[in-house]
């Protein structure tokens, strides 16, 4: 029964000597022992604070990245609209000049067509004057007396100039 219930001496000389020591550890370690403990407190808080500016300089990175991304696909929308009405002006452009190019060679077609027909009518009407004349001396310098005679000898003759203007 002893050990559990201490005698006076026991309890004076361990009161005193946790005393004593606590005495010493408030004189030399209490100290340290806060300064370090405050350090660590700060350097927690520390830690913790530059985690939060971190997390929102992050936040305000992404909100940026989202930003650019945003306008680099306005820019490409708008550079791609710009191409494509560059691409139909130029393709219309095109088509008005081919347009105006077939023009030109049509009325250019057109007016030598007129030309070869003129051409054509004028040989035409030069052989046809050619042959009247012919066929005129032949009648003058033939003295027909019947007017039979006359006309089938100018057939005759027609149909010669014919058969010679064919060869």
């Amino acid at each position: 029964m002893q050990l559990l219930t201490p005698g006076f001496g026991l309890i004076f000389w361990t009161l005193l000597a946790f005393l004593i020591v606590f005495l010493i550890l408030k004189k030399f370690a209490w100290k340290p022992i806060l300064k370090a403990l405050k350090e660590r407190e700060t350097g927690i808080a520390d830690a913790i604070a530059s985690a939060e500016k971190v997390k929102a300089e992050m936040a305000q990175l992404k909100n940026e990245n989202e930003t650019l991304l945003q306008k680099a696909r306005e820019e490409r929308a708008v550079l791609i609209k710009d191409a494509k009405f560059q691409s139909d002006k130029m393709i219309a452009e095109a088509k008005e000049k081919a347009k105006a190019e077939y023009d030109k060679i049509l009325a250019d077609a057109q007016q030598d067509i007129i030309q070869q027909k003129n051409a054509a009518l004028t040989d035409v009407k030069n052989s046809i004057g050619k042959m009247v004349i012919e066929i005129a001396e032949k009648v003058i310098r033939k003295e027909l007396t019947d007017k039979a005679n006359q006309e089938q000898y100018i057939l005759k003759a027609a149909e010669e100039l014919s058969a010679a203007s064919k060869n």
